[in-house]
């Protein structure tokens, strides 16, 4: 950890989770209460619009925060991507800029935004560093997304510049575990494997259809570990550089779809959609950044993971 900063304790401070009902954001609000914060404001979409900057405004004014962890997003897997560029752009974008404008006006103390490995050039050198990440632009189909969310580290270091605004900009790689989107129209690869596998067996299928080639790789991360990087981040990091967080490992679709069939207990053929797109075609980060800034590793092992998100699934189903 850099010996310039120093930690702050979250304990006393009043803090606003947006997405804190979300995935991500549920891990996030169990370990700041881990922590003992106890004044933790979760905004519900019903009841504020982040979109509209009437409602942002509001929101501050009802939660008056101190720090300010945002995690709210339209995501979705590649099929999602596809079918809505331009609302993945526009709510990312307005959700983003509102909240930290605001914020930077009411003068709160810290800003922790929560980005996107979409955000990376479509060909980065693997393992992805946090310097390549204006060296091209991001794979097509979720490019809309990753920009959107990108926005937001060009933000975080011209507030910083001109009005010594404190936020941060982290940077995730694919998120899995219990609790995830398992809806086959908007989930990512995990959870949307783990349902077909599991579909497959609980209706006798011989088969299950999968995506592209199974060629492109991927990293994944799980949500405690992330849940636990993105809090170190908020007491111990106060840069506008952009840091990853990942586990620092690659898996190919095929080796993933593999592993998932043997978990979940699926034995039949696995047949290849080459009509459909393979998305990036490498996913990797360097996470030696998050280690030295703030002390973050990764700790569950990418099986162990599985099974906790496969048991958590059948026991929803």
């Amino acid at each position: 950890m850099s010996k310039e900063q120093r930690a702050i304790s979250l304990r006393n401070k009043r803090i606003l989770v947006s997405g804190g009902a979300g995935f991500l954001g549920q891990f996030v609000v169990r370990e700041l209460r881990k922590k003992g914060c106890k004044n933790i404001f979760i905004p519900r979409s019903k009841d504020y619009d982040l979109v509209c900057m009437e409602a942002v405004k509001r929101l501050y004014k009802d939660a008056h925060p101190d720090i300010v962890v945002h995690l709210a997003a339209k995501v979705g897997g590649i099929g999602a991507n596809q079918n809505n560029p331009g609302k993945f752009f526009y709510d990312n974008l307005m959700m983003g800029v509102q909240l930290m404008e605001v914020g930077r006006q009411e003068g709160i103390e810290k800003f922790v935004a929560v980005g996107t490995i979409c955000s990376y050039p479509k060909f980065t050198p693997v393992p992805f560093k946090e310097e390549d990440l204006w060296a091209g632009y991001p794979e097509e189909t979720n490019a809309p997304y990753g920009l959107a969310k990108k926005m937001l580290l060009v933000q975080s270091q011209a507030y910083r510049q001109q009005y010594g605004f404190n936020s941060i900009f982290l940077l995730p790689v694919n998120l899995y575990g219990p609790g995830d989107n398992f809806n086959p129209d908007s989930s990512h690869v995990i959870p949307a494997l783990i349902k077909k596998c599991c579909d497959a067996l609980k209706n006798k299928d011989k088969q299950i259809t999968v995506w592209g080639t199974g060629k492109a790789t991927r990293e994944f991360l799980y949500v405690e570990d992330a849940a636990q990087g993105i809090i170190l981040a908020a007491q111990n990091y106060d840069k506008s550089d952009a840091v990853n967080l990942g586990a620092g490992f690659e898996v190919s679709i095929e080796e993933l779809v593999l592993l998932i069939a043997k978990l979940t207990g699926f034995k039949g053929k696995i047949v290849w959609d080459k009509s459909k797109p393979d998305g990036q075609p490498r996913r990797c980060l360097d996470t030696h950044k998050a280690y030295k800034e703030f002390g973050f590793k990764a700790k569950v092992k990418f099986d162990e993971g599985l099974r906790k998100t496969i048991e958590w699934h059948k026991g929803k189903v």
